[in-house]
C-alpha cells in the first residue's frame, strides 16, 4: 500500500527518543526515513541490549521503517556526502543541542545554503532561547520542571512517570509541526524550523494546574494516586490485583453511590456536592471504595463496576500486558524479527489508524548502517569511493 508521505525524504539524526519516534511516526506513513547513524552505531542502539548485536528494546520500538547509513560528518569526507543527502532530502530532524548543530553543518543557515526549501526539525530540553539554553537534559528533568513530578507521588517523595511522555509528546508535536511545514513548503516553495522542547512539552500537559495556580493559589500538594477533583478516584487493593477508579461528573457519582447501595447518604451529604468537594474529601470516598474493592477479586470488582458503567482497569503488570485478550484481539503489537532475536519482538503498531491512509510497520529496525552502500550509490559514489570512505572511517 502506498504511504501518504511516499516521496519525502527524512534525515534523521535523531537519538533516543524525541527525534527517533518523530521519525518513526513520518516513516510509519511512507516517507524514506534515513537514520544517520555514527560510525560503528550510535549510543542510543545499545540501550538495554536484547539482540546479539546489541540493539535494544527501544530501538526496535522507534527505529523501524528506517534505513541506516553511518557516516562521520565531521570529516572533510563526511560534510561532502552530508551535502549530497542533503541536496536529496526534504526535512532534516535533529534532536541535538544548538550549539552542536552549526559543528555538524546542520544548522538551518548551512542547510538552507545547501537546499533552500529544506526543513528542519529540532528537538532540545529548552530550546534555543532564554537562560537555559545551553543546559542539556532528558525528560526527567522536564518532568520536574514543569510542575507534573512534583504533583506525582507523595509530598517528601515526587515520582518521575516511568513513560518518558516529554520525549514522546515532544515528537509527537514535532511531527504535527513538520506536516505543517511541508504544507507550507507545497503552497510557498519556503523551507522553515520547527523546534519543539521537553520543557514546553510537560509544561504543555501540565498547564491546567499552573493555570489554577495563578489564579486561585491553592499551593496543592501531592496525593500520591488520589485524583483532588474528583472522587472516589484512586488506586484500590482487591483480593488478587490492584484496579484504578475514576469517578468524575455528578451522574457518574450518581451511579456510585448507587452502586455501594447507599445513593442517599452520599448524594445528600454537601461534603460530596461537587467534584472539587469530593476530591477536598476524597480520603474519605476512597476509604469506602477500598472495602467495598476489597471484598472482590479483581475480575468481580471490575464486573460490578462497568455494570454501573463507572470506568475502572486493572493495573497489570507488563507480562500481563502481552496477555491482555484487548490488547491481542486488536492486534495492538505487531511480532517483528531481527538478527540476534531469541524470539519476535512485539512491536506497537502505528498509534493512530486512519481509515483510508493507515501507516503500518513494514520492516523492522535497521543493523548499523544497513542501507550505506545502496544510498551512497544512489548519490553518484562509486563502490570504489564508498571502499575507501569505509577505510577512512568516514562512514
Amino acid at each position: 500500500m502506498q504511504g501518504v508521505l511516499d516521496g519525502i525524504r527524512v534525515l534523521d539524526f535523531g537519538r533516543f527518543i524525541a527525534g527517533p519516534y518523530c521519525g518513526q511516526l513520518l516513516a510509519d506513513f511512507g516517507a524514506e526515513v534515513i537514520r544517520m547513524d555514527k560510525v560503528g552505531g550510535s549510543e542510543d542502539r545499545f540501550l538495554l541490549p536484547v539482540a546479539e548485536s546489541g540493539e535494544g528494546p527501544l530501538f526496535f520500538q522507534i527505529n523501524r521503517n528506517k534505513k541506516s547509513l553511518t557516516l562521520n560528518s565531521g570529516t572533510p569526507e563526511g560534510r561532502a556526502v552530508l551535502e549530497k543527502l542533503v541536496k536529496t532530502a526534504d526535512v532534516v530532524v535533529a534532536n541535538l543541542p544548538w550549539e552542536i548543530l552549526p559543528k555538524l553543518g546542520l544548522d538551518y543557515e548551512t542547510l538552507k545554503s545547501i537546499k533552500p526549501d529544506i526543513i528542519l526539525a529540532t528537538m532540545s530540553t529548552f530550546g534555543h532561547e532564554g537562560p537555559y539554553a545551553q543546559r542539556v537534559g532528558f525528560d526527567g528533568i522536564a518532568q520536574a520542571m514543569s510542575g507534573s513530578m512534583y504533583m506525582t507521588g507523595w509530598e517528601d517523595k515526587p515520582v518521575r512517570a516511568a513513560s518518558p511522555y516529554c520525549d514522546f509528546g515532544t515528537a509527537l508535536v514535532s511531527a504535527y509541526g513538520i506536516l505543517l511545514a511541508l504544507m507550507h513548503r507545497d503552497k510557498t516553495g519556503e523551507g522553515q524550523v520547527v523546534e519543539g522542547t521537553l520543557l514546553r512539552t510537560g509544561m504543555t500537559f501540565s498547564n491546567a494546574m499552573l493555570i489554577e495556580q495563578a489564579l486561585t493559589k491553592p499551593n496543592r500538594i501531592p496525593t500520591g494516586n488520589m485524583a483532588q477533583t474528583a472522587g472516589p478516584a484512586d488506586v484500590y487493593n482487591a483480593k488478587d490485583g490492584t484496579i484504578l477508579v475514576n469517578v468524575i461528573s455528578d451522574p457518574l457519582f450518581r451511579r456510585w453511590a448507587r452502586l455501594m447501595g447507599e445513593e442517599e447518604q452520599w448524594t445528600t451529604d454537601p461534603r460530596f456536592k461537587d467534584d472539587v468537594s469530593r476530591g477536598d474529601h476524597g480520603h474519605i470516598l476512597s476509604e469506602r471504595m477500598q472495602r467495598w474493592v476489597g471484598e472482590r477479586t479483581v475480575a468481580e470488582a471490575i464486573e460490578g463496576l462497568e455494570g454501573a458503567r463507572i470506568p475502572a482497569g486493572p493495573v497489570l503488570k507488563p507480562q500481563q500486558v502481552l496477555e491482555d485478550e484487548h490488547v491481542n484481539a486488536t492486534g495492538m503489537l505487531k511480532p517483528t524479527e531481527f538478527p540476534g532475536l531469541d524470539g519476535l519482538a512485539p512491536i506497537m503498531e502505528t498509534q493512530v489508524k486512519l481509515s483510508k491512509t493507515p501507516g503500518e510497520i513494514r520492516h523492522r529496525a535497521p543493523l548499523s548502517g544497513e542501507h550505506t552502500d545502496d544510498l551512497l550509490e544512489e548519490l553518484g559514489i562509486s563502490a570504489g569511493e564508498v571502499a575507501e570512505l569505509r577505510e577512512k572511517g568516514v562512514i
